[in-house]
């Protein structure tokens, strides 16, 4: 059992830090947008650099920092005997937990772009989303803005 314990642990860490990053991206409406009017822009692509979301989680680090800590915990008692031990499964615990909290933070990162369109009324805006496919926004390219505010979204035109 004592083998099973880091295993089992460090499988639901690893599926717990997995962040659905769809959501960023220009090819994915999110279920408030269907069947809702947008609106439709039309501009060109002035600049386009690549940038990192971090998703957006109240709970940020707490999975990944209690996995850790167990992880640690069991690794750092595995460790010497007596006092000994009961400082290496501290120190296994806080050294989890910190590397535990990195690595979720690491893994609810996306790749993104950062799109600044110059619309054809003179206005420009900044989009940031996934990129869909590889290589099919550009700059000096013509494209629609799809949506308004918060819920923006450029498309190939």
């Amino acid at each position: 059992m004592k083998r099973l314990l880091p295993v089992l642990a460090i499988s639901m860490l690893t599926l717990a830090g997995c962040a659905n990053t769809s959501p960023y991206s220009g090819d994915v409406y999110r279920g408030s947008q269907a069947g809702t009017a947008q609106t439709v822009s039309y501009g060109t692509i002035t600049a386009i650099r690549p940038v990192q979301i971090q998703a957006d989680d109240q709970n940020s680090g707490v999975l990944g920092g209690l996995g850790g800590a167990v992880i640690g915990g069991l690794l750092g008692n595995q460790v010497g005997g007596g006092s000994g031990r009961t400082i290496a499964t501290a120190a296994g615990a806080i050294g989890g937990s910190v590397a535990g909290r990195k690595i979720e933070d690491t893994a609810n990162r996306a790749n993104a772009l950062e799109i600044e369109v110059q619309r054809d009324n003179g206005e420009n805006v900044v989009v940031v989303q996934r990129p869909d496919r590889a290589g099919s926004l550009d700059v000096g390219q013509r494209v629609r803005l799809i949506g308004s505010g918060a819920n923006m979204t450029v498309a190939p035109y």
